[in-house]
């Protein structure tokens, strides 16, 4: 996959919004399921076909986001990262669960502690 200008992981991310927000509220949902199947109480979620099911419907929304470039680099929280370039430096533009949009950068040799808000 290419690299990811700046509008353009903001564009990916807003086409992206409802799959990462399947994910959010499908995490949960399998998080109540497993909680219950492992204590042997059942939930008003189901049991353990719904945790399979949804451990499955998870494992699909995680492709989708793959398939566009971006990487999904944490699950709780959610963390994407759009592999860019600024200024002929590898970097990777990132969106971190709760954030408003792709706002923040780190380059790609320092990992999230590097991470600054882009200019």
């Amino acid at each position: 996959m290419g690299l990811f200008s700046v509008p353009g992981a903001r564009e990916e991310l807003a086409r992206l919004r409802p799959v990462l927000d399947e994910i959010v509220t499908v995490r949960a949902d399998a998080a109540e399921l497993a909680a219950a199947v492992h204590s042997g109480d059942r939930t008003a979620l189901g049991g353990l076909p719904e945790l399979k099911a949804a451990q499955a419907r998870l494992d699909e929304l995680m492709t989708a986001v793959q398939r566009t470039g971006a990487e999904l680099k944490g699950f709780a929280p959610l963390l994407v990262d759009f592999p860019a370039d600024l200024d002929g430096v590898p970097v990777l533009l990132c969106w971190l669960e709760g954030d408003e949009g792709v706002d923040w950068y780190h380059r790609a040799d320092l990992g999230f502690a590097g991470r600054r808000r882009l200019p």
